[in-house]
């Protein structure tokens, strides 16, 4: 294994941390096995700090090829909490509206995932990493400034419904999706269909083109992986 020459690595990447956090703390590890003050390396493609799962590090020349990586497809599983809404649509804000659900059925919910299914018009979610006029969209979120984001076309290729509690309206899905989908965005719109409000409880990011969680390094084991391989300076 050569990292300066090139590796791609993929690490589940744990609750409540950041891509870049994620990145950084790997790239730290590297650099104190080869004796280096810093390895260059990327990451292909963006997950919240609350969601978990697939993302992938590139280091050395492999870096080159992230923006291939990011256009592959990636597979998600969400759970959303119907009837409420927050101001980044996951639990990183308390709720700020809360809406009906008496009229929402399962069958009601199998109905509506399908006008979702294709290429669609999707606006982000103003607390994102969308840039406006260089500054990004949840910083100017966090100063408390008002934030208005064009949409952007997104490819939809699969949603199911793999769960839905009627007592405590929350529903799970699979989606599966092209590059730049925000997953926050489609619950929000979902719970919109619906004529009610929907927001992220859970998000884990379960494949990313061919690569599956199950194929993926633990974050907080990545020292002991690490320590087995065979590394060519």
């Amino acid at each position: 294994m050569n990292f300066n020459e090139g590796e791609i690595i993929y690490i589940n990447k744990p609750y409540r941390l950041s891509s870049f956090g994620a990145l950084a703390h790997i790239r730290y590890l590297i650099s104190q096995k080869l004796g280096v003050k810093r390895v260059k390396t990327g990451h292909a493609g963006t997950l919240d700090p609350l969601a978990t799962g697939v993302l992938i590090l590139c280091t050395g020349r492999a870096t080159k090829q992230i923006e291939s990586l990011q256009r592959h497809t990636k597979e998600y599983i969400a759970t959303l909490q119907l009837g409420a809404t927050t101001a980044s649509y996951d639990m990183e804000h308390p709720v700020n509206a809360v809406f009906p659900t008496n009229h929402i059925t399962r069958e009601l919910i199998e109905e509506t995932l399908k006008q979702f299914v294709g290429i669609i018009e999707q606006v982000p979610p103003s607390y994102s990493a969308c840039k406006i006029n260089g500054d990004r969209a949840y910083d100017l979120r966090r100063k408390g400034k008002e934030v208005e984001l064009k949409p952007k076309t997104v490819q939809i290729d699969e949603i199911e419904l793999t769960a839905f509690d009627r007592m405590s309206m929350q529903m799970s899905i699979r989606v599966v999706c092209g590059k730049g989908t925000y997953i926050r965005a489609l619950a929000r719109d979902i719970g919109r269909a619906l004529g009610s409000g929907a927001y992220l409880t859970s998000l884990c990011r379960t494949r990313v083109g061919d690569v599956r969680l199950a194929q993926c390094i633990d974050y907080n084991h990545f020292q002991e992986w690490l320590d087995r391989q065979n590394i060519e300076q």
